[in-house]
């Protein structure tokens, strides 16, 4: 009997992970990748390390890092989740471990060994992939599809689409009857010009708090000043949930930051407390918060304070004027910047049209979509690899399955 025809459009996450668990036994599989190297995001994911998911193993914790797609993956996680990644892995010889922080990383620290590994698995079924092929058209034809590439054509029993968002692939997805939800940036960081970031780049703060009063929406967590302006978990995520309303303020709002993460009540107790216990110490020598002296400086040159002043002569003015610069900083962001090259977009193929149970197209028959060219996308930190990795397995189930 002959094999049947799978052809994979995109040799990235989802694309090699769908190949890597499929029945070589029942199906002849050919990936597309247009650029000339293959698992691209892989390679430079968690700064070459790659994040491979995240220490969360119950779905529907999981899926509470996701601003778009947490309803449709949470039948998803319930059949293959963090664990079962880490599980297919280990069963593969790679060894990964747990950070502090509970992202997930190859034991080796390097991404190489995940490419390797799913490179490896996919030659070892004798699946064929072909880089430098750009997709150029889709079409049904009977009850198969014709791929043309810039270099050859393909007949395929199935399709199995795991392009990522760019704007060509979304069009010839759209071109076969599928609505695109259109695609804005996900993950940024905020553009700020402000006296207080001023050359202070790489000063970063461990519980930072930032809120955008007018889309009544907070944030916590690390937060680092950057060249431009302000990065770090607290910044990725407000920027993943807020992707949509923010593009439609072009980029331009104002922020309150706090850059203690503590109430500003109680900010000013513990200086209070402070002052009391180190009465003949200076304010600029005074270690009262967990920042850094530079950064100490430079609120106390906002808030009008001489370095030099005795910390029992602070006045009560003076006082709320730190607090205030230290807890409720207003800025004024001007615009964004891409997260490193973890590009990530929010938008892509509407979700109502995609069976969940096996990932199937609910337009199209025989044609499977997965990662970045649906409107799924997560907050930084493994789990847009996660989403990627469950939905992928499911796919290649429901094939090996036929």
């Amino acid at each position: 009997m002959s094999k049947k025809k799978i052809i994979i459009i995109g040799g990235g996450a989802a694309g090699f992970f769908c190949a890597a668990n499929l029945d070589e036994t029942k199906y002849s599989v050919t990936i597309l990748e247009q650029n000339s190297d293959v698992l691209q995001k892989v390679k430079i994911s968690g700064g070459g390390r790659c994040n491979v998911s995240h220490a969360c193993f119950d779905p529907k914790e999981l899926v509470s890092f996701y601003p778009r797609g947490n309803k449709e993956l949470l039948s998803v996680f319930h059949k293959f989740q963090p664990g079962d990644t880490m599980d297919w892995f280990d069963k593969r010889n790679v060894a990964l471990k747990i950070e502090g922080d509970n992202r997930i990383f190859p034991e080796s620290n390097s991404s190489q060994t995940i490419i390797d590994t799913l490179v490896n698995e996919v030659a070892n079924k004798r699946f064929e992939v072909k880089t430098q092929s750009v997709v150029l058209d889709i079409k049904q034809q009977d009850a198969k599809y014709v791929v043309s590439t810039n270099t050859a054509e393909y007949v395929a029993d199935y399709v199995i689409y795991t392009t990522g968002s760019s704007p060509k692939s979304l069009k010839l997805i759209k071109n076969l009857g599928h609505n695109i939800v259109e695609p804005v940036p996900s993950l940024f960081t905020f553009n700020i010009k402000n006296d207080t970031l001023k050359d202070l780049m790489g000063t970063s703060f461990p519980h930072a708090e930032v809120s955008i009063p007018s889309l009544k929406m907070e944030e916590s967590g690390p937060m680092l000043i950057t060249h431009w302006g302000l990065s770090g978990p607290a910044i990725l995520k407000i920027s993943a949930w807020k992707a949509r309303e923010l593009a439609a303020q072009q980029y331009r709002f104002n922020i309150v930051v706090n850059f203690l993460g503590t109430d500003r009540v109680d900010a000013e107790e513990t200086f209070k407390s402070f002052r009391n216990d180190n009465p003949k110490k200076t304010v600029g020598a005074s270690k009262i918060f967990d920042i850094t002296t530079r950064f100490w400086h430079r609120i106390l040159w906002l808030s009008k304070v001489d370095l030099d002043k005795n910390i029992s002569n602070i006045t009560t003015k003076e006082l709320q004027k730190i607090t205030e610069n230290l807890c409720e900083n207003q800025m004024t962001v001007t615009g964004k910047s891409t997260y490193k090259d973890e590009f990530v977009t929010a938008g892509g193929v509407e979700l109502k049209e995609i069976d969940f149970k096996n990932m199937s197209s609910k337009i199209l028959t025989n044609f499977y979509l997965s990662g970045e060219v649906l409107n799924i996308d997560a907050v930084t930190g493994g789990f847009n690899f996660q989403a990627c990795w469950s939905a992928a397995w499911l796919m290649a189930q429901d094939l090996n399955s036929k």
